[in-house]
């Protein structure tokens, strides 16, 4: 992997279910840290597949949950606005490869559709240019109406006379709702540190 150049110092690099950014490397082994601090040793003979995170260019895609009734086209409008404007961001604006735009909705959930962005950066930028385009969004949604969905649970009740639950009831409802709630929330993925 070292004459392959597959990684360097300083890089983020993925091997199975170790992550990290590359602190140390020598004959035998390296040292990977975790973004939460754990240092990980890897002997150069137990790597057989790795990801590099760290070169040439990230691509950041971002669900946005928005209500059934929001506009798609003037969501989409917007978002080409704000890419060009972000292009002059004092921060954040020269992190950019390819500017923001709007992929369209790409999923219908029960109380929502999923609209994504996406944005094309240089590796190690992507984390602080989402911060910026995620705060920005947020605002321009805000100007412009444009309303983010709460996921929700309706629970209908059958042949419940008065419509009252006793305590015990009402937490056996909060439970079965929170674990549907839950179960559609997406897991944690790499693109989530930062």
């Amino acid at each position: 992997f070292l004459f392959d150049d597959a990684f360097r110092k300083g890089e983020y690099i993925e091997l199975g279910d170790i992550r990290g950014t590359v602190e140390k490397i020598s004959l035998r082994s390296f040292q990977l840290r975790h973004h939460n601090g754990p240092l990980h040793t890897v002997p150069f003979g137990e790597i057989k597949q790795l990801t590099n995170y760290s070169r040439d260019w990230v691509i950041m895609k971002l669900p946005l949950r928005v209500t059934y009734d929001t506009d798609v086209d003037k969501v989409r409008k917007l978002v080409k606005k704000l890419g060009q404007q972000l292009l002059d961001h004092p921060d954040v604006g020269k992190n950019f490869i390819q500017p923001l735009k709007s992929q369209g909705v790409v999923q219908m959930e029960d109380s929502a559709m999923i609209i994504r962005v996406k944005f094309m950066t240089k590796p190690g930028d992507q984390w602080v240019t989402r911060k910026v385009v995620y705060a920005a969004i947020q605002d321009l949604f805000h100007k412009e109406g444009i309303h983010f969905a709460n996921r929700e649970v309706t629970v209908r009740i059958a042949d419940q006379e008065n419509g009252r639950l006793n305590e015990r009831e009402r937490e056996a409802v909060t439970g079965a709702a929170r674990s549907v709630i839950d179960e559609n929330r997406p897991a944690a993925t790499v693109d989530d540190r930062g």
